[in-house]
């Protein structure tokens, strides 16, 4: 029954695994959002790390607005911010606002512009169907130089745009480099990726994030290349992108987690110049109303240009994020579930609660670790949903199959022995084999003396009456000492100790128990003489050895747990020469010997184990040596007598 209820939670372990290996495959929805949930939740749990010292933002916030009038700006006061700029030492200028209308002053910021030599500005694909415009050559001086391996955009198309809003002309011609700044969030509307390489009318453009990177490294548009569906290359740092273009963005913490300097406080001179100088700066809006809102997994809200300080840094420090890939989702699965499985089948409930939430514990903090330590991404929703669901599935099988097999058990021992071995039993299966199984147990045979000439003389009402109380007295004194209730054969009991319990101390504590039963035994002959009825008497016997233990019967119609072997036989024929040798208790050498250490250990009380004979019984081939047992006066030394060496007293009779 055990074996079979652990094959079949090995069965539903595996099956829920592959389960949850075909979900991987398919790409369950649930779990890919969960996935995205958990992906968040790492970001959340970091906080906010070192953010990388070479980027700062001067933000168009609300104080700079109230000062200088409303946006945008004029193109004279945005010619003088990037003169400033220069002026504190910024080694790239990025502005994060698209200059694609004219304006009177342009040509004092394109002015501006062509001497700092270091402003990267941004344009905006458009998917949606628009028709192509023009280009110059200005913006085709932007598109990748040098793309490798271009044949796989036959299996992974790139993402494609269909229009472009670029900046005025004069603004392209004299910019250092431009990229675009468009933005893919996920469903959920958080951004998590960003899109390094967008192919428009033939060419593969960057992102702006790539161009204020190569700039600021020094390298020439040739330095920066694509290896389609694969990754993109600055210099000596490779870029790790998915088939179409894409990065995961290593944001390194919420919103303000990068310096931000007001626009004010460098028009007026306040800004540290050292905090600007051989630095990125990131000209973005801040203020209210309208800088672009963004959710990411680090942040609720976050301006459009801390997306950009976030994928810069990450590209100066070559922090890449790496999906593992369905294969490795697919063997995480499996192996959580598998060595999860081996482990549950031998645990209870709140053992099993533990070793899950270990599991999903390991499981995300392995999750953790590889994201913000090797930049390796698993995928853990899968294989922590299967840990779960294998818990409470396996759990709930084990609970139905032991309730039941607890009423089983109940239903069968409860007859037999006391409630603390009916539990145990129930808290420990295996100790109660149903099939039967070979034991070393003490087995004790107790009969009424002359009750067939007692029955004769006295109505079938008394004799009930009085046998009733009697085998009510007896079987409770064998409940108390932990025996086992074998039978009722009219006037006979038959009770044993070693099963289904191992009790190693089952000699000791069946003779306990016959000495019990001794004594009130006396207690009830005084109360019946005084009630003026006919006394009982009894024999008792006890034998120790092997016996085949179990359910025996008739499946299905009636079982019995029971003993049955040589040694029970022995025990019965022993009972029997309590009447020969005119004892109340006889024990044999086997039982003896199992408590002759507490004897010289001076525990076992105040006996007296006199040796009666050696005897061969019927159906015994070798001789026995009997012992009787009598309570000496309390304080007594326990005493042994052993046999006499004779020759054995042969009985062919019980």
């Amino acid at each position: 029954m055990i074996q079979k209820r652990r094959h079949i939670t090995y069965l539903i372990g595996i099956g829920i695994t592959v389960v949850f290996v075909i979900l991987a495959v398919v790409r369950f929805i649930p779990f890919e959002r969960l996935e995205m949930l958990l992906y968040d939740l790492r970001y959340q749990l970091r906080g906010k790390a070192d953010a990388p010292a070479q980027i700062v933002i001067v933000g168009i916030d609300d104080k700079s607005i109230n000062a200088i009038g409303r946006w945008p700006w004029s193109r004279g006061r945005m010619a003088e911010l990037v003169d400033r700029l220069n002026v504190m030492g910024a080694r790239v200028i990025m502005l994060d606002f698209i200059l694609s209308e004219p304006s009177p002053q342009d040509d004092r910021l394109a002015r501006s512009m062509k001497r700092a030599k270091n402003v990267v500005l941004p344009f905006v694909f458009d998917f949606e169907g628009h028709s192509p415009r023009e280009i110059d050559d200005a913006f085709l001086e932007n598109a990748f130089m040098v793309v490798r391996k271009e044949n796989l955009y036959r299996i992974h198309r790139p993402i494609t745009a269909t229009g472009v809003l670029l900046p005025e002309i004069r603004f392209s011609e004299n910019s250092a480099a431009m990229g675009h700044i468009n933005m893919f969030p996920d469903q959920d509307g958080k951004l998590r990726w960003d899109v390094l390489v967008v192919s428009y009318m033939g060419q593969l453009y960057p992102s702006i994030d790539l161009q204020v990177a190569r700039l600021y490294k020094g390298l020439s548009p040739a330095e920066m290349t694509v290896e389609a569906t694969n990754s993109v290359t600055l210099g000596r740092t490779v870029i790790s992108t998915d088939p179409f273009g894409r990065m995961l963005i290593p944001y390194y913490g919420p919103h303000n987690t990068f310096p931000v300097i007001p626009a004010l406080d460098v028009f007026e001179g306040k800004a540290d110049p050292s905090s600007v100088r051989g630095r990125i700066v990131l000209v973005g809006p801040t203020a209210v109303g309208i800088h672009d809102k963004i959710v990411t997994p680090a942040s609720a809200i976050m301006f459009g240009v801390e997306k950009h300080a976030n994928m810069i840094g990450a590209i100066l420090e070559n922090q890449n994020i790496r999906f593992v890939g369905r294969v490795t989702s697919i063997l995480t699965i499996l192996l959580m579930g598998i060595v999860f499985t081996l482990f549950i089948v031998r645990m209870r409930a709140v053992a099993g609660t533990a070793l899950a939430s270990l599991f999903i514990a390991v499981l995300f903090a392995a999750g953790y670790v590889l994201f913000f330590k090797w930049g390796l991404w698993i995928d853990i929703s899968y294989a922590g949903n299967a840990i779960i669901v294998i818990y409470f599935v396996a759990t709930a099988y084990r609970y139905a199959t032991e309730e039941r097999y607890a009423r089983q058990i109940r239903s069968m021992f409860s007859s037999y022995v006391t409630e603390k071995i009916v539990n145990e039993l129930i808290r420990n299966p295996d100790l109660a084999r149903l099939g039967g199984e070979r034991r070393e147990v003490t087995i004790l045979f107790s009969d009424v003396k002359g009750f067939t000439t007692f029955s004769e003389r006295h109505s079938p009402e008394d004799v009930v009456a009085i046998l009733n109380e009697y085998l009510t007295e007896m079987t409770n004194i064998i409940i108390r000492w932990d025996g086992t209730l074998d039978k009722f054969v009219g006037d006979m009991i038959v009770a044993f100790w070693g099963a289904p319990l191992n009790q190693p101390n089952h000699a000791e504590l069946a003779i306990k128990c016959t000495l019990h039963m001794k004594q009130r035994l006396g207690e009830l002959k005084e109360n019946w003489l005084r009630q003026g009825r006919v006394p009982l008497e009894a024999g008792f016997g006890l034998n120790t050895g092997e016996v085949l233990v179990g359910n025996i019967g008739a499946e299905g119609k009636k079982m019995d747990y029971t003993v049955i072997g040589d040694n029970v036989n022995l025990s019965s024929r022993v009972e029997g020469l309590t009447r020969k040798y005119g004892s109340e208790i006889i024990i044999t050498e086997a039982t003896l010997n199992r408590i002759r250490d507490l004897i010289a250990a001076g525990k076992f009380g105040h006996l007296l184990i006199r040796g009666l004979d050696i005897v061969t019984v019927k159906g015994k081939a070798e001789p026995v040596r009997i012992y009787e047992v009598a309570s000496l006066d309390e304080g007594s030394v326990c005493q042994v007598i052993e046999c006499e060496d004779k020759e054995a007293t042969v009985f062919k009779e019980k």
